[in-house]
């Protein structure tokens, strides 16, 4: 077992950098041992291959199921070089040793990201024998080198080139490397058949999570904690993190939690529409005619909070809105898209950080549900949707106006985004005072009325929660509030009522309630 006869077996899915890869493996003396397309493209490109069934004996079968499944791949990447009687054996049957094994998985959880994607070819999609080699060639990493990531191909072969090997800590490191991928790949089919294993499998007996991650961020909430951003092996059109950075630095910890704030609101609302959202609460949302007019409607909501906020917006902005926006201190705007006269109205605001998710006017459902870390673990729910579906049941003895109904679907929408306990005065295009994490509902309204720039005689109310007691009504009175939305469910409700009523209000119960920690 001379080094000339050293092997390098190549089998990717992924096949960025594989030309260059074997030349130079070719170079180092590597014979390549490589199966199917891999095989194509390297025989294409002039590198000496040879096809995998060459040293098995079996041609691939099954529509390609099998290829490398076989004593003659597997014993010589598992077998131990320090022992002898591996050794003997391994000459016994005839054995090179595979020294490196260069692997990427077929696409599976890309192919889960495509709705069009059919539970046939999600089947054909898991991957057997390149996990298999996978795991063998990282189990034996004390002599076999695996890689996993074409990123890795470079600094691997400038390695070898050096000192003819790889370094122990390298092929660990790589090992690390190998296994995260295939956990990855297994939690992804994992979640994929207990998905499609019926409503008893919502919530899985083990939950496996599998995110990539894909920045080292400056730091996390404060400069003292570290933070590193995750992504989801398929984000959805429009998700966050398929969001396209046009201008600014990177994105903080801060800022991406309140731009998928910002975002997730904008989505709901269908008329041309503006959020202003500020550590992680909307500060100001209004609709208009156009963007602009809803932008300076929002900012109009709360213009000390909107200084430094962020800022969603479901149109592609034009030059009217650009021009607004850059007339205000503002973190980062994620929108669909951006007018070339938009853009140039913004450039000279270069640390104003610009994204755009590719025509996309809304985020996707998290089709995982939504997870909380706890010490020692997590908490996992459904997403909190379908606004609007439940019954409303007007309960005082007069009932909304048109108008007012408009106004209270506004608020109340809006009210399913603002941290408990939560207030929305509103008209039925703008907020007009926003009552945010307060530990008493009747704070909240005394909050959001404090917060009110404008009148709130007319306008109305929406709370995420039920009243408990009347103090609450009574504080949206004296403001002059016409109507108002809530859950109901207090044992009060009758004395909240009676509020309403003696105060000529409408009042809607929802039977919903909508709190957001």
């Amino acid at each position: 077992m001379t080094p000339s006869r050293r092997r390098a077996l190549l089998s990717v899915h992924d096949k960025s950098g594989v030309e260059e890869l074997g030349r130079r493996l070719a170079d180092l003396g590597f014979e390549i041992l490589s199966t199917g397309g891999t095989a194509r493209v390297l025989g294409l490109a002039g590198v000496p291959v040879t096809p995998v069934e060459d040293v098995t004996g079996f041609p691939e079968m099954l529509d390609g199921r099998v290829k490398t499944l076989h004593p003659s791949i597997h014993g010589a990447i598992l077998y131990r070089r320090d022992q002898p009687a591996h050794v003997d054996e391994a000459e016994r049957h005839g054995l090179v040793p595979i020294d490196l094994v260069v692997v990427n998985l077929y696409p599976f959880r890309e192919a889960l990201g495509r709705p069009e994607a059919s539970p046939a070819e999600l089947l054909e999609l898991i991957d057997v024998g390149g996990p298999t080699l996978v795991r063998a060639a990282a189990k034996n990493h004390a002599a076999v080198t695996v890689l996993v990531d074409p990123a890795d191909y470079a600094s691997t072969l400038d390695e070898f080139s050096r000192t003819g090997s790889t370094t122990p800590a390298t092929r660990r490191r790589l090992a690390a490397r190998a296994f995260e991928h295939c956990s990855a790949y297994d939690a992804a089919i994992a979640a994929w058949l207990s998905g499609n294993a019926g409503s008893d499998a919502t919530f899985p007996a083990t939950l496996r999570l599998a995110f990539e991650r894909v920045a080292t961020l400056r730091y996390g909430e404060n400069p003292h904690q570290r933070a590193a951003l995750y992504s989801d092996p398929s984000p959805g059109p429009g998700s966050l993190l398929r969001a396209t950075l046009l201008q600014g630095g990177e994105l903080s910890y801060n800022n991406y939690l309140d731009l998928d704030a910002a975002w997730a609101l904008a989505g709901e609302l269908e008329p041309p529409a503006a959020v202003i959202v500020k550590h992680n609460n909307p500060c100001g949302v209004a609709l208009g005619p156009d963007l602009a007019s809803a932008y300076r409607a929002a900012r109009a909501g709360d213009p000390t909070a909107a200084f430094g906020g962020v800022v969603a917006l479901n149109r592609t902005v034009d030059a009217d809105t650009g021009r607004e926006l850059a007339s205000t201190f503002l973190e980062a705007v994620i929108a669909p898209g951006y007018t070339a006269e938009a853009r140039a109205a913004l450039e000279a605001k270069r640390r104003l950080r610009l994204l755009e998710t590719a025509g996309a006017a809304r985020p996707p459902v998290a089709a995982s549900g939504m997870l909380r870390s706890i010490s020692g673990g997590v908490l996992v729910q459904d997403v909190d949707s379908d606004v609007g579906a439940e019954p409303w049941r007007v309960v005082t003895r007069r009932p909304p106006t048109a108008a007012e109904e408009r106004a209270l679907r506004f608020a109340w929408t809006v009210a399913r985004h603002v941290r408990s306990n939560a207030i929305v005065y509103a008209t039925e295009d703008r907020t007009l005072g926003i009552g945010a994490g307060q530990m008493s509902r009747v704070d909240a309204a005394r909050f959001g009325a404090l917060k009110a720039v404008a009148p709130l005689a007319g306008s109305v109310l929406a709370s995420d929660g039920f009243f408990p007691f009347r103090d609450g009504v009574d504080a949206a009175t004296a403001h002059g509030v016409r109507a108002i939305v809530q859950p109901g469910g207090s044992v009060r409700d009758a004395e909240v009522i009676a509020a309403a009523d003696e105060a000529d209000l409408a009042m809607v119960f929802t039977g919903r309630r909508h709190f957001r920690h």
